[in-house]
């Protein structure tokens, strides 16, 4: 267990402009490369903006969130994970515990993907449908639609990874036929303080994949532990992502690159935090294994896997004894 301390106020989450990354000219995209390279090597996270997705489709998705969670439970119930073998739908009130031996989060989610793409929870089946809320029809269009534009900014974010690695821009590409990526609504009910167990919004956690693309509200609450171990938060910044590496990315760079934990804790006293994260990886069977020249790390080395079977065992380990399938 982690216990809650408060973060200290903000210091630097570097935001990076992306306008040159779309550049024609070699050297503005390697200019911009090195700014992602300064950042994963101290935090792991940092805003992107000038990232060219819509503001109109953004605003509609944070409106998903927020129609979304106001239904009846027992319309939620209806599209429960529980009832899609790859963890498509609603997911209740403190269904996951990100910081093992801590209480439930104090969140509740709704998860979507591309359907008929693998899934990370059935070997690598292509067999992940979404659930939809049938009150909502609109839902489906806005966040079908969302998810196609954050699987170009994630495909175009790695070709960014890999030049402020100095690899070729396409290093990734073999592993992007067919990319894995969930969008996940979140709804945090404001809390007073921290809870009995140390229960918060998002126990204190590192992301388990490659990429995630977070779309936060102005609420705020998201902090992040920097690379001197102290927590400081990661405001709201409008016309901004939130980008952070999750646990492949040390192993593939040999510990050069951080995935450093975070939480989430809603204080607002009278507003609810919304938020869409996009976890954003390469297809299922690609393996992830050390990039040749990184700094040695003998235990990274060791730990070669495929995203598949890492992320499958993580949702198992966090869902506890929920139906997960390995």
């Amino acid at each position: 267990m982690l216990v809650y301390t408060p973060p200290s106020t903000a210091k630097f989450i570097p935001v990076i402009d992306l306008s040159s990354s779309f550049s024609d000219r070699l050297s503005d995209r390697k200019a911009v490369a090195w700014e992602v390279h300064k950042a994963c090597r101290d935090t792991g996270f940092f805003y992107i903006s000038h990232h060219q997705i819509p503001q109109d489709l953004v605003d509609r998705q944070l409106a998903c969130a927020r129609d979304f969670f106001a239904l009846p439970q027992e319309e939620k119930l209806s599209i429960d994970v529980s009832k899609s073998a790859t963890m498509r739908g609603y997911e209740p009130m403190s269904s996951q515990t990100l910081d093992d031996g801590s209480m439930p989060d104090m969140k509740e989610g709704f998860m979507a993907g591309v359907d008929g793409a693998q899934s990370y929870v059935s070997n690598g089946d292509y067999n992940s449908l979404n659930q939809w809320p049938a009150s909502q029809p609109d839902m489906k269009v806005y966040t079908e639609a969302y998810i196609a534009e954050m699987i170009k900014l994630g495909k175009h974010l790695l070709s960014i990874l890999a030049l402020s690695l100095e690899l070729p821009e396409d290093y990734f590409e073999e592993g992007l036929d067919c990319p894995m990526a969930t969008t996940r609504l979140l709804h945090y009910p404001p809390q007073s303080g921290v809870g009995s167990g140390n229960q918060i919004g998002a126990g204190a956690h590192t992301d388990w994949g490659m990429l995630t693309m977070l779309l936060q509200d102005d609420v705020g609450g998201l902090e992040v532990r920097n690379a001197d171990g102290e927590w400081v938060r990661a405001p709201h910044i409008p016309g901004t992502f939130v980008i952070n590496l999750g646990d492949m990315v040390p192993v593939l760079t040999n510990g050069l690159y951080h995935s450093n934990m975070h939480r989430v804790l809603n204080l607002s006293p009278e507003r609810h935090r919304y938020s869409v994260p996009t976890f954003f990886d390469p297809n299922y069977h690609y393996k992830i294994k050390p990039i040749s020249g990184g700094q040695a790390d003998k235990e990274t080395k060791s730990n070669v896997t495929t995203v598949g079977q890492h992320i499958a065992d993580m949702y198992a380990k966090t869902y506890g004894d929920q139906k997960v399938v390995a």
